[in-house]
C-alpha cells in the first residue's frame, strides 16, 4: 500500500475515536501503571501514551532507541507510518477499522477493560526490519464513550515469530471475553480457551521469564501444581517445552 494513501486513511480511522468534550488531565498515576502491568515484555521494548485528539504521542520512552535505534524526540505519528513495513500496512489499517469499530460500541464501563494486540514489521535505523508486537490499551476516555488517550507498547518478538501474516486479538481483562485471531471480514466471535484460567495465569508467568518456583510462591499453590500446569499446556498445545508454548502463544495472539 502506498504510503500517502495509507497515511489519510489511518488518519481517517483515528479522528472517530475522540467523541465527547475533550479533557486534558490524565487518570490518577496508579492506572497507567495497572495497564503496564498487563502488558507483556518478551524481549526489548518501549512505551508510549498516544494523544487521539491531537493525533500524536504525548509521551514515548527512552526504550525506542535500544529497539529501534532512533531518538524518542524523533517519534511522531508520519514517521512511525513510513516505518511501517508495506506488506504489512493492509493489515495494519484493516486491524485499527476493525478495533475502532469493537471500541466504540462498548459501554464506556468497558473501555478500559480490554487489550489490543497485534504483531507487524517496522524499519530500525540501520535499514534492517523488527517484528514487534503491538500492546495497547485505553487509559482515558470521554464521557461518550469516546478514546482520548491510550497506553501503548512495543516488543521485539523477532525470536518469537520470524514470518507469517499479522495477527489480531483482544485480550479481555477483569473476566471479559477475549477474541483471538480475529478474521477481519467476519463479525467477532467469543473463542473457548483452549487454557484454564489458573493455566493461562501460569502462561504469562513463565513469558516474564519465572521459574516453577517463583509462580508457585506468587500464586500460593505448590510447585507440584504449577508444573502440573505446565505439562498439561504442552498436552493441549501439542507441544514439546515451554519455548514451544509461549512462542505459539505470541504467535497465534493468544495474549
Amino acid at each position: 500500500m502506498k504510503l500517502e494513501l495509507f497515511n489519510n486513511k489511518i488518519n481517517n480511522v483515528w479522528k472517530k475515536m475522540p467523541l465527547g468534550q475533550y479533557e486534558s488531565a490524565l487518570p490518577v498515576e496508579l492506572d497507567f501503571y495497572k495497564k503496564l502491568l498487563n502488558f507483556f515484555q518478551v524481549g526489548d521494548y518501549y512505551y508510549y501514551i498516544f494523544n487521539f485528539e491531537i493525533l500524536g504521542f504525548e509521551l514515548m520512552s527512552d526504550g525506542i532507541e535500544g529497539l529501534l535505534g532512533f531518538k524518542p524526540e524523533l517519534a511522531n505519528i508520519d514517521f512511525f507510518l513510513e516505518l511501517m513495513h508495506p506488506e504489512d500496512r493492509p493489515y495494519i489499517l484493516a486491524f485499527e477499522e476493525k478495533v475502532a469499530n469493537f471500541l466504540l460500541g462498548l459501554p464506556t464501563d468497558k473501555l478500559m477493560k480490554y487489550k489490543v494486540r497485534y504483531d507487524y514489521r517496522l524499519r530500525k535505523a540501520n535499514g534492517n526490519f523488527v517484528r514487534i508486537l503491538q500492546q495497547v490499551a485505553v487509559i482515558q476516555h470521554d464521557n461518550d464513550g469516546g478514546i482520548l488517550r491510550t497506553l501503548g507498547m512495543h516488543t521485539d518478538i523477532s525470536h518469537l515469530k520470524s514470518s507469517g501474516k499479522p495477527v489480531l486479538s483482544l485480550i479481555g481483562l477483569e473476566g471479559e471475553p477475549s477474541y483471538m485471531d480475529i478474521d477481519i471480514r467476519q463479525n467477532f466471535l467469543k473463542v473457548k480457551d483452549l487454557l484454564s484460567k489458573r493455566e493461562r495465569e501460569v502462561l504469562r508467568h513463565l513469558i516474564d521469564g519465572k521459574l516453577s518456583k517463583q509462580i508457585s510462591d506468587i500464586m500460593h499453590v505448590t510447585k507440584q501444581t504449577v508444573d502440573s500446569h505446565r505439562k498439561n499446556m504442552l498436552r493441549k498445545n501439542n507441544v514439546s517445552n515451554t519455548t514451544e508454548l509461549v512462542a505459539k502463544a505470541i504467535k497465534n495472539g493468544w495474549v
